[in-house]
């Protein structure tokens, strides 16, 4: 499986991920290292993204700020380097996502058979939404990694059938991306 630090090492950077404890099989999680800022950076965009959909509040002015107060104030994120960069690159994917909403909803929607986007889980969607939007708005992440960091992201925030789902419809995403590299970029 291709990860972000097969094509980056970041040396140093640590910050915490969830992951699901052997000895309590319920929804509880604990926190371990993150091998790149990138993998956290993907998990704040769609915990921001998933909390805009639930509350209808992406066009208040504060949302964000509130969002970064309450992450910062959690205590989930020692390592102060590694967040202020997952927050940059969060940013950038919240950012492609609010701008091209309807590019990645559409690309969603004709790679969802019998799926209405707006039925799917919120976590998955939004999930997916940050992946399609690094597929087309950030050339330097091989397509790939943005699948299998997604598949990921949906093991520690979503039920065990997510990745499967996801998987399929962010492959025949990325099929047509790479039949037609312009895409939904705005270049």
């Amino acid at each position: 499986m291709n990860t972000e630090s097969d094509f980056e090492n970041e040396a140093g950077d640590t910050a915490p991920e969830k992951h699901v404890s052997n000895e309590k099989k319920a929804h509880q999680t604990q926190f371990q290292p993150h091998r790149h800022f990138k993998r956290l950076g993907r998990e704040l965009a769609m915990q921001y993204l998933f909390e805009c959909d639930l509350r209808d509040s992406v066009t208040e002015p504060n949302t964000m700020e509130d969002f970064w107060a309450q992450a910062e104030e959690s205590g989930e994120f020692p390592d102060d380097r590694v967040f202020r960069r997952a927050r940059a690159y969060a940013e950038t994917l919240i950012g492609h996502v609010q701008a091209n909403d309807d590019v990645i909803t559409d690309y969603l929607g004709k790679f969802s058979e019998k799926w209405d986007v707006e039925r799917m889980s919120a976590v998955d969607r939004n999930i997916m939404k940050v992946a399609v939007a690094e597929m087309l708005y950030c050339p330097d992440i091989p397509h790939l990694v943005s699948i299998d960091e997604a598949i990921e992201i949906s093991k520690d925030f979503s039920d065990e059938k997510s990745g499967v789902f996801i998987n399929g419809i962010l492959n025949g995403i990325k099929n047509e991306i790479e039949k037609h590299p312009s895409g939904g970029r705005t270049e």
